[in-house]
């Protein structure tokens, strides 16, 4: 069964309202353009998350500094780099014992042959929807097109998933999807979602 990551989050009381639904990853922020930064607003350290709910720190183009800094300060379990960084930048970063998901922007002229030079230095990728943003777009692309892909590493399927979209997941067989990403479909404003709507995302993928 897919794994289920949400994405986005920043109330602290809405974390802990997720928490109860038991996600596999809650996904923090730190790109400072994005309407669902987190900053140092959020002790995230501190929330009551437990340890089988793992914390995903998205990063856009960050320093390799930065981003170590970021996962030490706040006891983070995944790095996702939704930006350009190269596979030399996520290779140290998963040498210095982070775990790497690398986020690609799919449109209808993607190159897949680009991700080999990426296997050894992700632990998962991430496939979003192209658009003039780095994700949250709330925008789906055609999972068509992942047909293209050589299926080997397993990856987080993202890109304006919603609730009627659980059916469609199901007949998805032949790709070897590891989880469903959610975010901009499941709020009611930015970094505040909906957990009955999720809930009910939940139950219907379990179905």
């Amino acid at each position: 069964m897919y794994k289920l990551k949400v994405c986005g989050m920043k109330n602290p009381d809405n974390i802990q309202q997720l928490v109860k639904l038991n996600p596999d990853f809650i996904g923090f922020i730190f790109y400072k353009k994005s309407k669902r930064y987190i900053g140092d607003s959020l002790g995230i350290s501190s929330l009551d998350i437990p340890e089988s709910i793992k914390k995903v720190a998205v990063f856009v183009n960050s320093s390799i500094n930065e981003v170590k800094t970021i996962m030490i300060k706040h006891q983070l379990d995944f790095a996702q780099l939704h930006g350009d960084e190269s596979p030399e930048f996520c290779l140290e970063l998963k040498k210095a014992g982070i775990k790497i998901t690398k986020a690609f922007l799919i449109d209808e002229d993607f190159d897949f042959s680009v991700l080999k030079q990426y296997d050894s230095a992700c632990d998962y990728f991430l496939f979003d929807t192209k658009t003039n943003l780095y994700g949250g777009s709330g925008k789906k692309f055609n999972w068509r097109i992942l047909e293209k892909y050589d299926n080997q590493k397993p990856f987080f399927l993202s890109g304006g998933i919603d609730l009627e979209d659980v059916d469609e997941i199901k007949k998805i067989y032949n790709l070897n999807i590891y989880a469903i990403d959610i975010n901009s479909k499941f709020e009611v404003k930015s970094g505040m979602k909906d957990i009955d709507k999720i809930e009910k995302f939940i139950k219907d993928l379990r179905m």
